[in-house]
């Protein structure tokens, strides 16, 4: 699932405020951001470009990082990794791996996830790239190519660096891409606890025990960035993420995000418009070897109101006209207008569900005589 980032922040834009919609809460942090998940609506932000240290939540990246690596079969979920002195001198929180007992990779991503190893992470970074530093590299390059352009990354723990910083923007779009890229792992961001060499640890998000529907992901603490948690809920086939950084205990991370969270359930719909690979229309085609072409999108397309605003939807698509072959599969070839009650709420662009290749010389002439009387009668 791609994103579809058409709605802004509804503080940025009042066009979308038709329901009553009450006002943000007022949440208790350095900076924090509520993201949609399926249509890609920013519903709450603060100071989203700002630079946060991320601490622990710096593991989303070592995670998503790992998963990437297991799908390639680079490592695999029986493989037994040792962990290096380096590993095992770590400071900070940890699953406790004891350095003469190989331990799975299945149970370093769950230590690393639920136990927020260090650990775990420094086995898991220099086996994918042979030293921490170069896991860096990879880290910075994944990050570049997801877009998280406010981000640098120095190790795989979040352990304090002055080089190591994100923003909430980029930490929503992280965990969005989890959730997206790798859903055969998401899973493991709900367990509440996880027992390794006999000690079991509970998982350090307080909502996975008090909330049902939230599902994940991470908790960070180190005494300079304050206690933060990235949280999703999972609600009447709806997800948010929230991002909540630099609060004062994990007790106000946990109250904070929940506060997030249900006001931007409570308060927003997320209607499906058009099912992916769906036609909406058919198009006329000039010069083609067919004379019209399917329209839609190729994904999903989700968009977010406030709550009874879905109901007064108004949907006009308006085709590229003349449409003249060849086209290609995905190809814009129209554009979809939303608005409610006669104001725009934004403009998705509509693209050709199959291709369309050239008609023949024949044809493209015919068609060539019917365009030029058509542009001089109308």
């Amino acid at each position: 699932m791609k994103f579809a980032p058409l709605v802004i922040a509804l503080a940025a834009a009042p066009l979308l405020a038709h329901a009553f919609t009450p006002q943000v809460p007022e949440i208790v942090a350095k900076s924090y951001y509520l993201l949609d998940y399926q249509s890609g609506a920013v519903l709450a932000a603060d100071d989203v470009s700002a630079r946060v240290e991320p601490a622990s939540l710096t593991k989303l990246m070592t995670a998503y990082l790992t998963f990437k690596a297991v799908k390639e079969g680079k490592l695999k979920l029986d493989q037994q990794l040792t962990v290096s002195e380096k590993g095992w001198k770590t400071e900070g929180s940890r699953m406790f791996l004891d350095p003469k007992v190989p331990a799975k990779v299945d149970d370093l991503i769950k230590g690393m996830i639920v136990q927020s190893g260090n650990d775990a992470c420094v086995t898991l970074a220099e086996a994918i790239a042979g030293s921490e530093e170069v896991f860096a590299q990879l880290m910075n390059r994944e990050a570049k190519r997801l877009g998280l352009s406010g981000s640098h990354f120095t190790n795989s723990t979040g352990l304090p660096d002055p080089n190591l910083y994100t923003t909430t923007a980029d930490l929503a779009k992280l965990a969005a891409a989890i959730i997206r890229d790798f859903p055969e792992f998401y899973p493991i961001y709900s367990m509440k606890e996880f027992t390794y060499n006999n000690i079991k640890q509970p998982n350090r998000n307080l909502l996975l025990h008090r909330d049902p529907f939230v599902d994940g992901l991470k908790t960070g603490h180190t005494e300079s960035a304050g206690y933060n948690l990235v949280a999703s809920t999972h609600r009447d086939e709806r997800r948010l993420i929230s991002v909540v950084v630099g609060t004062a205990s994990d007790q106000v991370r946990a109250a904070e995000s929940a506060k997030l969270l249900n006001w931007g359930v409570q308060f927003f719909e997320t209607p499906r418009l058009y099912e992916a690979k769906k036609a909406i229309a058919t198009v006329p085609v000039w010069k083609g070897a067919a004379d019209q072409v399917k329209a839609g999108f190729l994904d999903n397309r989700y968009i977010t109101l406030p709550r009874g605003d879905a109901k007064k939807l108004k949907l006009d698509f308006t085709s590229n006209q003349p449409l003249i072959a060849p086209i290609q599969l995905g190809q814009q070839i129209g554009t979809l207008k939303v608005s409610v009650e006669g104001k725009a709420i934004g403009n998705y662009p509509v693209v050709a569900l199959e291709k369309v290749e050239q008609a023949g010389i024949f044809g493209r002439a015919w068609d060539s005589i019917r365009l030029w009387f058509k542009k001089l009668f109308g």
